[in-house]
């Protein structure tokens, strides 16, 4: 018995643990590989792997819902996107990431009032997020809410200081037609980010419109400095090139432009237009052909191939241009006066009185159409009619001569021989140019080809805009004015056109012996 009390207790020793680890019920236990997936841009295993995870989280595990909308927003199905992102925002509504994402695929569908009232529910979590401020101001933007979409843009720029908020700010000024104050912005803008050549090239352009050429030289030789294969800065460069006349240089440079988008509308305008400069109308033709082609709905693009089909001496093809253009710009005068040069030429003088007193009124600062329109009359018998129309263009006269306008010298001379054809005397406010002009070939409107100027193509917002320059050296202050007037707010970074010369050059259709018919032929034809 003593033995038996002696003996030690058996124990039982415990089981050994096996070295895996229970499955446990984790929501988020595959999203690192989601993510991994969705970061090297591998869709396919990123779409199996949030299916997996879905199906064992019964569709509550956030992070995949909101890769897979991700997702969808790529591949554009945006309503799609759109149903996923609220889905995450009922499943934490508190957070202003998936409002921000809601609200940016309602503004991607067009529902700008939609993404306010989701952006603003989201500034109400996070109130100094610099990205909601920004996507308010450009939602108001959209809706024309300028003041308002000033006020959230500049409260994101002090939150915290972006180029794309600058730029969508300099563009609202210019929306507003508030040019230096759009300078100033994109000024600031380039002091904050020297190397941003996108914003060097919208400022030289801004600069090129505003004709400080200098300037504009520096901002897009820095843009190109940075980036030489930048072709907004070259089409730009080469705009400039063209609009002084140097038709041989800008053409180099739109070859290297032509190498980087060889389908842009306003390279081939300008490239027609250098053609046009130099005098070699068939190729002028060819290329604004296919300018039109690209973008037919630029009615500078037909205005241009209007002037060219009037050079030419094509009546018919000219009125077929211009008209379409009128249909597309309906409050741009001089249009209206070359459609009424083509109906002179076509032997319809009543449409033509109406083209030229539909120019007249949407025109007060450019003296040639009143001078167009007297020889017009005169050569119809209504001399009363044209001395009105000639006193009313020696007031225009009068008050450009304040500036530093300078008129062609051919001009001048049809309009002294029209003051001796109404037996009016001649006209002393006229002023010869400084600088010595290109002759022309006889039978020149000059005083059409002052005012008609080929003008450079529109382009949509982010792509370079240029000026078709013309090949002579003076400018009319009202053409410069209406063609201020012209431009589509839409396309705000459009320098304005520069001076074209002569757009109806050897379009006399026969020698006149009186000077009063001379006078006549040589503005109307």
């Amino acid at each position: 018995m003593a033995e038996t009390a002696s003996l030690p207790a058996i124990t039982e020793h415990p089981k050994a643990r096996s070295g895996r680890v229970p499955d446990l019920p984790i929501v988020e236990k595959r999203n690192w590989l989601i993510h991994l997936y969705y970061i090297r841009k591998d869709y396919d295993l990123c779409k199996i792997a949030i299916k997996e995870q879905l199906q064992e989280t019964h569709g509550m595990c956030e992070y995949a819902v909101y890769v897979q909308a991700l997702i969808f927003r790529l591949e554009g199905k945006i309503h799609e996107s759109l149903e996923l992102f609220q889905t995450c925002a009922i499943l934490r509504p508190r957070s202003a990431d998936n409002l921000k994402q809601v609200a940016r695929s309602l503004f991607l569908l067009g529902k700008h009032k939609a993404a306010i009232e989701v952006y603003s529910d989201a500034a109400q979590y996070n109130q100094k997020d610099w990205e909601i401020c920004h996507n308010l101001g450009v939602c108001y933007m959209q809706l024309k809410y300028f003041n308002k979409a000033k006020d959230q843009l500049n409260n994101a720029l002090q939150l915290n200081r972006h180029d794309l908020t600058y730029m969508m700010l300099g563009k609202i000024y210019l929306l507003e037609g508030n040019k230096d104050k759009a300078i100033e912005v994109y000024r600031k803008a380039v002091e904050f980010s020297p190397e941003n050549t996108e914003l060097l090239t919208t400022l030289g352009l801004l600069y090129l419109e505003r004709e400080d050429y200098q300037k504009a030289f520096e901002h897009l030789g820095n843009a190109l400095t940075y980036d030489p294969s930048n072709y907004k800065a070259i089409l730009a460069a080469g705009s400039m090139m063209q609009t002084h006349g140097d038709f041989d240089v800008a053409l180099t440079k739109y070859r290297v432009v032509a190498c980087a988008v060889p389908e842009s509308p306003p390279l081939w305008n300008n490239i027609g237009m250098c053609f046009f400069g130099k005098k070699k109308y068939v190729a002028a033709i060819s290329c604004l052909k296919r300018a039109n082609y690209l973008a037919p709905f630029d009615w500078k693009i037909l205005y241009n191939l209007g002037l060219v089909h009037l050079t030419m001496q094509q009546y018919a093809s000219a009125f077929h241009f211009v008209s379409a253009a009128v249909h597309l710009q309906p409050k741009f005068a001089e249009l209206y006066m070359l459609l009424a040069v083509a109906l002179t030429n076509l032997e319809d003088g009543e449409n033509a009185k109406l083209a030229y007193q539909k120019a007249s009124a949407l025109d007060t600062c450019n003296p040639l159409i009143n001078l167009n329109y007297a020889i017009l009359l005169c050569n119809q018998g209504d001399k009363k009619e044209a001395i009105l129309q000639y006193y009313e263009m020696k007031k225009k006269v009068q008050a450009s001569k304040e500036g530093t306008v300078e008129f062609d010298p051919e001009m001048v001379d049809v309009a002294q021989r029209l003051g001796a054809a109404l037996q009016l005397g001649e006209v002393a406010v006229w002023t010869k140019p400084s600088k010595d002009s290109k002759s022309k070939p006889r039978g020149t409107a000059s005083g059409k080809s002052s005012s008609a100027q080929p003008l450079g193509s529109n382009q949509a917002l982010g792509q370079a805009m240029s000026s078709a320059a013309g090949y002579a050296k003076t400018m009319i202050q009202g053409s410069g004015n209406s063609t201020q007037t012209a431009k589509v707010p839409s396309l705000p970074l459009e320098p304005k056109p520069n001076s074209e010369p002569d757009p109806e050059e050897d379009i006399e259709e026969s020698e006149q012996s009186e000077p009063s018919q001379a006078a006549g032929q040589g503005k109307n034809s």
